[in-house]
């Protein structure tokens, strides 16, 4: 099968690999359906990286499928079944899992050794840029048929919003600020809309990105470049902001400043590089509330249902579907801002 095979240093080459068989009784080989390119993997493939990889992994873990079979203690699931994929699962069985911390699983199903990191399907492990996924069984949920795989294969970075949001509490009449439109920031704008927040602004560069934060729902959008991000929030939300998102990654200062006192901020951007001077003294004074956000713990399991109820604007996140053969025209798309969200679909091979 055709494969994106991470080789360091900023190159991804498509290669044949074969495919994969089953080596665990729990083990479950998933047909690709659709796979999303993350900005993590953009991140992976920076020059120095701003995210660890292990080299010679196949990328690509947003992604959705069908079971194509599945090992002799697998129960639950059988051929032909549409599922959506955690891809970190974690053990179960190690001290993080059993802490509550799959993300920090000590591996079972990879050899990676970064600190700080599981065996992140499609990081460390090899994921589904290609035709056909090991997965273990406890990763995998059913979801109805009818929803398409492009947006099936939103069910990762959604399990990261939802299990974030869980955190910040949003509720009717809350003021939201959202930075960065990019896929997470969108979605974290549609599904506080689903919240009923009272007021949702959104800050972005992009001009195409800021289009797509109003039709996903969001009440006022700012270009931080010609307007003033700080006098726009005081006057649409006097006091400053309920909860503050960043989406970005080096703002934290800045949703310091747009928080009101009590306020909750979401530190949610992922750049390992960045190292932004932070003013304790304001965290101090207005009693703020900051929470990290990083995967989808434990949120997998209500994810079929909001795909399937159509709640959330997805589709107008998904901006292009391409041929996996496209890997690097939909790479080049996004480090140039002309899409939201690429999903990449299998070819025969």
């Amino acid at each position: 099968m055709i494969a994106a095979v991470f080789e360091g240093q900023g190159k991804l080459v498509l290669k044949d690999r074969p495919k994969p068989c089953l080596k665990r009784p729990d083990d479950v080989l998933v047909k690709v359906t659709g796979v999303g390119i993350c900005g993590t993997d953009l991140h992976i493939l920076q020059v120095p990286p701003a995210h660890p990889a292990k080299v010679g992994a196949i990328l690509g873990h947003e992604f959705t499928g069908e079971v194509f079979e599945v090992g002799p203690e697998v129960q639950g699931l059988a051929a032909g079944d549409h599922v959506l994929v955690d891809p970190h699962p974690g053990c179960g069985l190690c001290e993080e899992c059993r802490a509550g911390h799959p993300d920090r699983c000590v591996p079972l199903y990879s050899s990676a050794t970064a600190p700080g990191h599981s065996a992140t399907i499609g990081i460390f492990s090899d994921g589904a840029m290609t035709s056909y996924a090991l997965v273990p069984a406890h990763a995998l949920y059913r979801v109805d048929p009818a929803v398409p795989s492009h947006i099936a294969a939103l069910a990762e970075p959604l399990a990261c919003v939802v299990s974030a949001s869980r955190k910040l509490k949003v509720q009717p009449g809350d003021t939201v600020v959202v930075l960065g439109a990019g896929p997470i920031g969108l979605l974290y704008a549609s599904f506080f809309r689903a919240c009923g927040a009272a007021k949702i602004l959104v800050s972005e560069l992009s001009e195409y990105r800021r289009a797509v934060a109003e039709e996903v729902g969001a009440d006022r959008v700012v270009d931080p470049q010609h307007e003033d991000l700080e006098e726009v929030v005081r006057a649409e939300m006097p006091g400053g902001a309920h909860v503050v998102v960043e989406a970005v990654g080096p703002l934290l200062p800045q949703a310091i400043e747009l928080a009101r006192a009590g306020g909750r901020i979401l530190q949610f951007g992922h750049d390992e590089l960045a190292r932004p001077q932070i003013i304790v003294a304001e965290i101090v004074r207005k009693e703020l509330i900051i929470y990290g956000g990083f995967i989808g713990r434990f949120a997998f399991s209500e994810l079929p249902g909001i795909l399937a109820s159509g709640v959330l604007p997805l589709d107008k996140i998904v901006s292009h579907r391409l041929p996996l053969s496209q890997v690097h025209e939909g790479l080049q798309l996004l480090r140039t801002g002309r899409a939201i969200k690429v999903v990449l679909q299998p070819e025969a091979y």
